[in-house]
């Protein structure tokens, strides 16, 4: 099976320059074609010749890790991904037999000269249909990394010649998870989902599902460290599994968004892609979407955060599996 690798332009800055290009490339100060090395030890001499006042070991071996990835481990037909700058899309595709370059005098402005060849895919995926263990590997602050999910990425893009891993069983964790939350009443809901905002580290979490609330179920304010602060209008709903929530439906919530915050739609659904396209629409408040087996993996994230009495009332115990 091909491998998946996650390769970072500088926060997105130079991931068009990869797209046009036809190419990934990276940089780390090293001024010289590494075209003969084949091996980590050597890209350790050669790192440590460049970056002389860097003693840090462990800084030298994190950094000629990266570079190993990237020359020695990344192999023709494995697929890449790299964040677009509004980090809401990634762009997608397949290292070609167009092997490793050093590009001594680029004409592109990308001032990364160590380079391989890609087959970039024309359309680019949006965040949010991952799920939220993907969604976290995509967060790591590494610049070159192999992603775990690789199932869940060929699922998603439907890569050629791939059979998903077949099921031992017909049961679905998932789909038992949710039938739990579905037997929850509407209020019951939004209180589960004021409970989750929490354990998320929002602060002031509050149910306010009442009549003329625009579709607000919940608000809550997100203080990372007191560096900055967003206040998120939460709505929560539940559908039935196997429908998809419209465009329109996601438009309506943020017509109830003011200006300075954002939104966040949670339903135990899923989502049509013109929602998604329309929850990041540039010009509006962003909607964060998170549809129902997003929900189950946050709750088995933060189900030990999750008051006793709706564990209870859900019938689960750790990892989600009915009691």
């Amino acid at each position: 099976m091909s491998n998946v690798w996650c390769l970072r332009a500088e926060y997105g800055t130079y991931a068009n320059h990869f797209v046009k290009g036809g190419y990934v490339g990276i940089g780390y100060d090293l001024h010289e074609t590494l075209a003969n090395v084949t091996t980590k030890d050597e890209l350790a001499v050669i790192y440590r010749q460049a970056h002389p006042t860097e003693t840090s070991n462990l800084v030298v071996g994190q950094q000629v890790g990266q570079v190993a990835r990237f020359l020695l481990e990344m192999k023709a037909g494995d697929y890449v991904i790299t964040p677009s700058a509004d980090t809401e899309w990634l762009y997608h595709g397949r290292l070609t037999d167009k092997t490793y370059w050093f590009e001594a005098d680029a004409k592109d402005g990308c001032p990364y000269p160590h380079r391989r060849g890609v087959k970039w895919d024309d359309e680019k995926l949006s965040r949010s249909i991952f799920s939220v263990p993907f969604q976290n590997t995509i967060r790591s602050s590494l610049t070159v990394f192999a992603i775990s999910q690789t199932d869940e990425f060929l699922s998603v893009i439907k890569a050629e010649g791939y059979t998903p891993t077949k099921r031992e069983s017909a049961y679905d964790p998932y789909e038992s998870v949710l039938e739990r939350v579905l037997e929850l009443d509407d209020k019951e809901f939004e209180i589960l989902v004021g409970h989750l905002l929490t354990a998320l580290g929002f602060e002031e979490s509050e149910v306010t599902g009442k009549k003329g609330d625009g579709g607000v179920d919940a608000t809550g304010i997100l203080n990372v460290a007191n560096l900055a602060k967003v206040k998120v209008f939460v709505q929560a709903k539940r559908y039935k599994r196997g429908q998809k929530i419209t465009a329109n439906v996601v438009k309506q919530l943020r017509t109830a968004i003011p200006v300075g915050g954002q939104g966040a739609f949670i339903t135990t659904a899923d989502f049509q892609a013109a929602a998604s396209d329309i929850a990041v629409e540039v010009g509006f408040p962003r909607i964060g979407l998170i549809n129902g087996r997003q929900l189950v993996d946050l709750l088995v994230e933060h189900w030990q955060d999750i008051p006793d009495g709706f564990r209870d009332r859900l019938g689960l115990r750790i990892g989600l599996i009915r009691v």
